[in-house]
């Protein structure tokens, strides 16, 4: 079987003399300035238009919970244990919360650090694995313009922790695999970011995105471990210390409970949202912008036959379809777990990008690719500014003066890849798929927002507004569910309940009660001659409008003020 060499003995061909607008040439001294300023765009510009998703209200009402009763080991949501998820972004969320109560901007922003990280990371692997100058930030700026990575970046949730962390560990691993000095720093540092990467959502990082990793590594590396073994046996001392403490902790204090989330959490993998194995087929629409390429990349047979960068290209392709196959064989299956394959799909669409700064050099097909995919994504724009006008002006969702300013910038950058396209200047075009992001980003998000959202909207957190309310328990019929959501809003527990003995509720009074039918509708006529009632308000917690599907009589609550007779 052929072995094949390390990058580093790869010669990179001469991007300056093919391609004058390359990277390598025109921006080598603001590469990195123009990385940051797109990440801070990406992942930090109106943190707070796109509504919070079920997963972030989870992990911000443990965090609320941590703050306010110091349950940092042993966490809570709603008053009960809370031991399904591993706690880093929690405990991150309950520091933000103790600093900056209900600040969901900066709650967010944690989120885009890890995923400005994420990028980092893979910008230094992909620079560590190749000669090329070009790929780290071609990389890097594909990367950032997968519309998933923008999503996640902005919610404050697990992925984005622990498969940040987890790159972080390739990265200085890589390090100290292909590199003959520093191994114990390098090797030290990476059991400590994968024990992290552990306590931020457990094996799934290891699973998805590191195993692919090491797989295609030793094969074509063959990395020479004489005088490295000690290192390694150190980073997985330290890799175990720090993701395995708090699991021994819980092991010791709350062994049922523990027993219990351990038999739930690896039955939910065979038994929850099962799929089949073919549930990922479309897998480049995470792609976004980049779809078209990931799919033409997959010509592995073509492909390896015309790229100078023959062996990042097998590389990242291998990477790929190893993360793919590996969740494939899961049966879980979530749209949102092919977060961590965006990371080896953007080095495997770098590798065309790179390959069409070759400009007229390029093959028939490569030409015909790089124009296809320019005209779908460039035909996007128009499409937008038809529909700001169309749709959201109308609406009162623009003011007409952004959304001229908004017309203009876009069909700016229209006419711009248009003449990229047109000379095949792809750094150019990239630097239009940014710029439209960058736009969108600034100006469309409030849009995007008020479009999925519910106009109809009266949130139960306005009860937080009501003097009446100060101090003032919540309580839900304990025969009626509830959704957490509900406590995310209301921004304090909301607890069951036995609305019908009358004891039980007078040991609570004064309280007030969460249901979804009035109070003389669930509370006997006897109890209630004995308390007064007050309604606070019925409010309307959906996200989305009356006419979505997804609407649903879950999130309409009457919120009642109960209190002794004469008190």
């Amino acid at each position: 079987m052929m072995v094949l060499k390390p990058f580093s003995h790869v010669q990179p061909f001469n991007m300056i003399q093919e391609n004058p607008l390359n990277f390598t040439h025109s921006l080598r001294k603001t590469r990195v300035v123009l990385l940051i300023v797109l990440a801070l765009f990406t992942f930090f510009v109106n943190l707070e238009q796109l509504p919070s998703d079920i997963m972030e209200q989870r992990n911000l009402v443990t965090a609320r919970e941590m703050a306010d009763e110091g349950n940092w080991l042993v966490p809570t949501m709603n008053g009960e244990l809370r031991l399904q998820k591993p706690p880093l972004p929690t405990w991150v969320a309950g520091v933000i919360e103790t600093v900056s109560p209900d600040n969901f901007a900066l709650q967010r922003a944690a989120a885009g650090v890890m995923g400005s990280l994420w990028v980092l990371f893979l910008f230094l692997t992909v620079r560590k694995l190749s000669d090329d100058d070009d790929l780290p930030i071609a990389t890097a700026v594909v990367f950032m313009t997968c519309y998933n990575l923008v999503l996640m970046g902005r919610s404050a949730t697990w992925d984005i922790y622990c498969h940040s962390l987890m790159m972080g560990a390739i990265y200085f691993l890589t390090c100290g695999l292909l590199e003959q000095r520093r191994e114990w720093l390098h090797f030290t540092v990476a059991g400590l970011l994968l024990g992290l990467s552990f306590l931020s959502k457990g094996p799934v990082s290891f699973y998805a995105l590191l195993l692919p990793y090491l797989l295609v590594v030793g094969f074509m590396f063959r990395p020479r471990l004489k005088g490295k073994w000690l290192p390694m046996v150190l980073m997985v001392l330290t890799m175990l210390v720090v993701g395995g403490w708090w699991y021994v902790y819980l092991l010791m204090m709350h062994p049922a409970e523990m027993s219990q989330v351990i038999h739930t959490e690896s039955g939910a993998w065979s038994n929850h949202n099962v799929r089949p194995w073919y549930y990922y087929w479309q897998f480049f629409l995470e792609m976004g912008a980049w779809g078209v390429l990931v799919l033409a990349a997959l010509a592995y047979p073509y492909w390896v036959k015309h790229l100078k960068l023959q062996r990042e290209y097998i590389m990242s392709f291998g990477w790929s379809i190893g993360v793919l196959v590996l969740l494939s064989l899961m049966p879980e299956k979530k749209p949102r777990y092919l977060l961590p394959m965006l990371a080896p799909s953007s080095m495997l669409v770098a590798c065309l990008v790179v390959h069409f700064g070759r400009g007229v050099r390029m093959d028939r097909f490569s030409k015909f690719l790089f124009r296809f995919n320019g005209v779908v994504v460039s035909l996007v724009i128009p499409v937008v500014v038809v529909l700001i006008f169309a749709y959201a002006l109308p609406r009162n969702m623009l003011s007409p003066v952004t959304a001229v300013v908004v017309s203009i910038l876009l069909l700016c950058i229209f006419v711009w890849m248009v003449k990229a396209i047109y000379d095949y200047r792809v750094m150019r075009f990239i630097g239009g798929i940014a710029s439209i992001f960058v736009v969108a980003e600034v100006f469309l998000l409030s849009t995007i927002g008020s479009a999925l959202g519910n106009p109809d909207a009266h949130s139960i957190s306005l009860i937080n507004q009501d003097r009446r309310m100060d101090g003032i328990a919540l309580y839900h019929p304990a025969d009626e569910p509830l959704r957490i959501e509900m406590v995310y809003e209301a921004h304090r527990k909301i607890l069951p309940l036995n609305v019908e003995d009358s004891a039980t509720l007078f040991r609570v009074l004064p309280c007030a009660i969460v249901s979804q039918k009035p109070i003389d509708e669930i509370m006997p006529p006897a109890l209630l001659t004995r308390i007064d009632t007050v309604s606070i308000g019925f409010f309307d917690d959906n996200k989305l409008p009356k006419t979505n599907k997804h609407y649903t009589d879950a999130f309409l609550n009457h919120v009642t003020l109960l209190t002794r007779k004469n008190q």
